[in-house]
């Protein structure tokens, strides 16, 4: 084989190469990986099947976590969806829902997302603007009216205040008359990144971690199908990181959540099977889909070895996958919808559990109806006409896609191992490690489009005009109904019941509790969601990030 294929090199590729050279200086991945011309059975030679693939549902989970994956169940359909206020968001997914959506997922505005009311200072012009408005329990009540919530799955993208949030959706679940041991959902609450790249934080790193922990000892109890943390490297791609980068800094951060929740003293096999994953599904098909594969290795391999995890549910890495935001682009967006498949496709293939498919007007605001309905039958022509569930994994095999599977996995290890003898992530964000590796990433992929070593259609080649597209505009006018809302609430509860709520919550987070029970009391007395972030800074502090050379 070798023999043969230096002939074939010499003989035929090379020769035909420079008769037929398509001007592309040098053939690499999306993230800078160097592709060899063509891969063949040597590039696979230390491949073990039994070792490293194994049968879908099984050690090492390679090929997938469900023995039938698509042909006993599809992905769950979850598209990312919030505005304005809780009415136009209810709105948006009962529509959703109505056109085939199979779960539901929240996009919080600024200010929710930062733990601040509508009526803060801060808060001016953004109310609603970039998601749907949250103040207090009354907001999330409009959210979710008449939809079942022991019926539906619910992601909520929600960081620094997601416990709130969490509490909150407990307590409308509560008052439809649902058990939380039934609801089932994730909350992101995955903090490690916002430090590492979306940099949404309120808390410094420590008191943040200890509350994630919180999350996780409060849910295997008292939520049990609860997914308590969606470890994220979608924010972290997003960030310009390469693929191996947000392989490798994602699971790590999941390593350190698991090694701080049994330092807390808790069963691993008690709150592993409900961590989930949310990975970035970015524009090159097969790094991608070898990415994944790769991940679910790495992660099996950890809790088993690492962690010494005895149930095979806490082996299984099932993560949401997002396509790319920072793909798209403004120029001829129409373009969007193409890169969008390609990214979804590339998900499915990999063994994604739900996806959210980005819609093609999303570089220039929220998505309107007709775009986000686009996404939608992306999703649903993927699953339904285009026969890639038929088969369990039918890119395994492939020379190419194990080979970059098994590269991926060997250089993820590697930072990995680097990260840890650092003394973890958390150390390693205090040391600016992750910040840097992604800025140095992200400043070579713009040189490289700047001087068009990497094509963007549309953007540094085959430019030309386009129509405006129409796109959906959030007027002040929300803000005016949010906040007439939030004024109503506090004139109309009892404010004995807020003031000794708060007053225990700052007792038991200066005393180290569990502050799960504490939150829950909290929002059921209808105190607002800055109310109790502005109790807890003044135990915990607020994080100042330090400026990285």
């Amino acid at each position: 084989m070798k023999k043969a294929l230096e002939t074939w090199k010499k003989e035929k590729y090379d020769r035909a190469l420079k008769e037929h050279a398509c001007g592309v200086q040098a053939f690499t991945t999306v993230s800078g990986r160097k592709i060899k011309e063509l891969y063949t059975p040597q590039d696979i030679s230390n491949l073990d099947h039994d070792r490293d693939l194994g049968f879908p549902g099984e050690y090492p989970y390679t090929r997938g976590v469900h023995p039938t994956m698509y042909r006993g169940r599809l992905w769950t359909m979850r598209q990312f969806s919030g505005f304005g206020a809780a009415e136009d968001t209810n709105n948006r997914y009962k529509y959703l829902l109505a056109q085939g959506q199979t779960g539901l997922s929240v996009a919080f505005h600024l200010p929710t997302l930062m733990g601040m009311d509508s009526d803060h200072p801060m808060a001016r012009g953004e109310v609603g603007k970039c998601g749907v408005a949250i103040d207090s329990l009354a907001d999330m009540e409009v959210l979710f009216n008449g939809i079942p919530l022991d019926k539906i799955t619910t992601s909520m993208t929600i960081n620094p205040p997601a416990a709130v949030l969490w509490a909150m959706y407990i307590a409308v679940a509560e008052k439809q008359g649902v058990s939380p041991k039934v609801i089932s959902g994730t909350i992101q609450n995955d903090m490690l990144k916002e430090f590492i790249a979306q940099k949404t934080f309120i808390f410094p790193p420590r008191p943040s971690m200890k509350l994630i922990v919180d999350t996780f000892e409060f849910g295997a109890k008292e939520v049990p199908r609860w997914n308590t943390i969606s470890i994220s490297g979608y924010h972290i791609r997003e960030a310009g990181a390469t693929a191996i980068q947000e392989l490798a800094f994602t699971l790590r951060d999941g390593i350190e959540y698991v090694a701080w929740a049994l330092e807390r003293g808790l069963d691993v096999d008690e709150f592993a099977p409900r961590l989930s994953f949310f990975f970035n599904a970015h524009n090159d098909f097969f790094e991608e889909v070898a990415k994944f594969r790769a991940a679910r290795k790495i992660w099996a391999e950890v809790m088993r070895k690492r962690f010494k995890a005895k149930n095979p549910r806490s082996w299984w890495l099932r993560f949401h996958t997002q396509t790319s935001g920072v793909s798209l682009m403004s120029q001829q967006p129409y373009n969007n919808v193409v890169r969008v498949a390609l990214q979804g496709l590339a998900a499915v293939l990999g063994g994604t559990q739900s996806l959210h498919t980005n819609s093609l007007d999303e570089t220039y605001a929220l998505p309107s109806e007709a775009a986000v309905t686009i996404a939608l039958r992306t999703q649903q022509i993927i699953a339904h006409e285009s026969g890639v569930v038929n088969a369990i994994d039918p890119l395994g095999g492939s020379y190419f896609v194990e080979r970059l599977t098994e590269d991926m996995e060997r250089e993820a290890l590697a930072m990995i191992k680097k990260i840890d003898e650092m003394g973890g992530m958390v150390k390693a964000i205090e040391l600016g490690f992750p910040q840097k590796e992604i800025g140095d990433s992200a400043y070579w992929y713009q040189k490289a489009v700047e001087q068009k070593e990497k094509i963007i259609v549309g953007v540094n080649a085959f430019a030309m005009e386009h129509e405006p597209i129409s796109t959906l505009e959030i007027d002040e006018s929300v803000a005016r109904h949010q906040l007439a809302r939030l004024r109503t609430i506090k004139k109309t509860r009892n404010a004995g019941s807020v003031r000794n709520g708060l007053r225990d919550l700052k007792r038991a987070a200066a005393d180290e509790e569990n502050l799960m029970p504490h939150l829950i009391r909290c929002v059921k007395a209808y105190a607002t969601l800055g109310e109790i972030i502005d109790s807890l800074k003044e135990v915990y502090g607020e994080y100042q990030e330090p400026i990285w050379f």
